[in-house]
């Protein structure tokens, strides 16, 4: 976050320009305060996250050990009330964390992660493709106790690219695959989705993320960046 002018983190606070989250008792307060871009458009409000539990599980992502990702609030709720854009909602939310030594696209080339809700519980699936090493598929059952298992991957399944082509892959135990029911998010580098599929015998919708650091590391992708990012000296600044 070095591109902003004011960054400010402490055991139980992170502000990043005039945003900020931190802990208030038990939930997670995220006050958001920025501007869109290329359009500059207020977007103003406050995202309340509470943990049904916090767990303090680690899983390493990478053979050298360099970039570790912790599913910290699995089973959490949320409530979402902005004032610009007028908007309110409430529902399911998930709360996880990633840690490293190096950049993420010097130690990636792509993943896949999705999170569903399942039986009395949230399932996790990560796919990783490291720039050294194999492939890695990661699936864990965490239950409403906060009590996380690690369990045998579904089988592969190819997506449709998304409309800027990132490649989107996912796991599924339906015979018939999963399909995407909606895209949220579609960038050069990065696609967010909902997946529709089966884990354990339970027809699921999944939030999904595909993310291509190939292409996030390019020079392109870079220049166009550095155009939608707020960054030191005042650039892409509004109001």
């Amino acid at each position: 976050m070095t591109e902003r002018d004011a960054v400010d983190r402490g055991p139980d606070h992170l502000s990043v320009g005039p945003s900020s989250l931190a802990w208030d008792g038990d939930s997670l307060v995220v006050h958001i305060d920025e501007w869109t871009a290329p359009l500059p458009e207020r977007v103003r409000g406050t995202v309340r996250i509470r943990p049904g539990q916090v767990t303090d599980h680690a899983v390493t992502l990478d053979p050298a050990g360099e970039h570790v990702w912790c599913p910290m609030a699995p089973n959490s709720r949320i409530e979402v009330e902005f004032d610009a854009p007028d908007l309110r909602w409430h529902g399911e939310a998930y709360v996880d964390a990633n840690a490293g030594v190096r950049p993420l696209e010097s130690g990636f080339r792509r993943w896949d992660w999705s999170r569903a809700r399942a039986g009395r519980g949230t399932t996790v699936l990560y796919e990783v493709t490291p720039r050294a090493g194999d492939d890695r598929a990661l699936a864990l059952n965490i239950n409403e106790q906060g009590e996380l298992a690690c369990v045998e991957p579904p089988p592969h399944v190819e997506l449709p690219r998304s409309r800027w082509g990132v490649h989107r892959t996912t796991r599924s135990s339906a015979p018939a695959g999963a399909s995407v029911a909606a895209t949220l998010e579609d960038g050069p580098f990065y696609s967010r989705s909902l997946v529709t599929s089966e884990l354990w015998g339970e027809p699921v919708i999944a939030v999904h993320e595909s993310i291509c650091l190939d292409r996030f590391s390019s020079r392109i992708v870079q220049t166009m960046l550095s155009v939608r990012m707020p960054r030191l000296g005042g650039r892409r600044r509004f109001g």
